[in-house]
C-alpha cells in the first residue's frame, strides 16, 4: 500500500486575526493552536511523516513540543499558502514515491476528528481519487454584485464548504501547484490546482468542528470544540 505523508503549511501571518501573534501561536486550551493541530494528524497511525512548513526566521515555534516529534520535519515557507505547500512537497523527494499519497491541512483547523481523518483516507484509498473533507451549506447562499445588491439565488444542496485535510497523490498535487504557478493563477486550496489539472476530486462529509480558526471570535469556539472532543475522549 502506498505511503502516506503530511504537509502543514504554518508560514502565515493571520492577518485578519489583528493580533501581533500569527494565529497559530495563540494559545486555545492551555496550547498554541499548532499544537492542536499537529497532535490531531500525529494520532494518525497510518502517517508515516509529517512536514510543517515555517517562516525560516520564526522562533515561536520552539515553543510546539509535537515539532519534536521523529515523524514531523521542517521546510521554509513561501509568500503564498501555494509556495509553501509546494515547499513542504520538494521536502518529501527522496522520502515519498511519487504515488504516495499526502494530506495537505491547515495550521489554523485545531479541531480534526480522527474519524474524520480516517474516514477520509479509507475513502480516498479504496475509490483511488484525492478528496477533500467538506460540509454541506445549510444557509441559503446569494450571489451579488460589486454594489452588494443580490443577482441570484443559489441552490445550496449542490453547495459544499471545502475543509482540510486535502488528499492526493504526492507527484499529481506537486505537478497540479506548479501548473498553476507557471499561469500566475491563484490557489485558494489543492483541490482547485486538481481541478485545474483535470484530475477528478471527492467530497468527504466532515464534522463542522473541524473549523478554521480565522477571526477572534473563531479562538472561543475552537476552544469548546476541543474540550468537548476531550471530555469525549475521557
Amino acid at each position: 500500500m502506498s505511503s502516506l505523508w503530511g504537509v502543514v503549511p504554518a508560514a502565515g501571518s493571520g492577518r485578519r486575526m489583528a493580533s501581533e501573534v500569527p494565529k497559530q501561536y495563540l494559545k486555545i486550551a492551555g496550547s498554541p493552536l499548532l499544537e492542536h493541530t499537529l497532535r490531531g494528524l500525529l494520532a494518525c497511525a497510518d502517517l508515516r511523516g509529517l512536514v510543517v512548513v515555517l517562516d525560516p526566521g520564526d522562533r515561536r515555534a520552539d515553543a510546539v513540543g509535537s515539532l519534536s516529534d521523529p515523524r514531523i520535519s521542517s521546510a521554509p515557507g513561501g509568500a503564498e499558502r501555494a509556495d509553501s505547500v509546494l515547499s513542504g512537497l520538494n521536502s518529501l523527494a527522496g522520502v515519498a514515491a511519487p504515488d504516495d499519497w499526502v494530506l495537505v491541512h491547515d495550521a489554523a483547523r485545531p479541531c480534526l476528528p480522527l474519524s474524520d481523518l480516517q474516514n477520509l483516507i479509507s475513502v480516498v484509498r479504496e475509490r483511488g481519487m484525492g478528496g477533500l473533507l467538506a460540509q454541506p451549506l445549510s444557509d441559503t447562499v446569494k450571489r451579488v454584485d460589486d454594489g452588494l445588491r443580490v443577482v441570484e439565488t443559489l441552490d445550496r444542496q449542490m453547495l459544499w464548504r471545502a475543509q482540510t485535510p486535502q488528499m492526493f497523490r504526492v507527484s499529481e498535487l506537486q505537478g497540479a501547484l506548479e501548473d498553476m504557478r507557471r499561469q500566475g493563477l491563484v490557489v485558494t486550496d489543492e483541490a482547485s490546482a486538481m481541478e485545474q489539472a483535470g484530475y477528478g476530486v471527492q467530497i468527504v462529509e466532515g464534522s463542522p468542528c473541524n473549523l478554521k480558526v480565522t477571526v477572534p471570535d473563531d479562538l472561543m469556539l475552537a476552544e469548546h470544540y476541543l474540550k468537548t472532543m476531550a471530555a469525549r475522549r475521557v
